[in-house]
């Protein structure tokens, strides 16, 4: 019978870091369905890995997507622009 291997305090210590999710965990982690995943992909605003069969979403790609979509805070008592009827 082969030893039991016990963790030692080292191993469970460290925290197992992902560099890459699943859609549907790239959409949990945004707070949004897995078809707006596929909508954003399709946009070409998020960029997935196709290195397998299925896509993974380099964690890195999901911060750049939040960076580059952040808003831009509004100075006080100025009012939002209103989108034009037709565009």
């Amino acid at each position: 019978m082969p030893p039991k291997i016990i963790p030692t305090t080292e191993s469970a210590a460290m925290p197992q870091t992902r560099l890459a999710l699943t859609r549907i965990e790239a959409a949990h982690a945004l707070g949004l369905s897995a078809v707006t995943i596929d909508r954003l992909t399709k946009r070409g605003l998020l960029k997935p890995s196709r290195a397998i069969r299925r896509p993974l979403f380099a964690v890195s790609e999901i911060k750049r997507f939040l960076k580059a979509t952040q808003s831009q805070p509004q100075a006080l008592g100025e009012t939002p622009t209103k989108l034009r009827a037709g565009k």
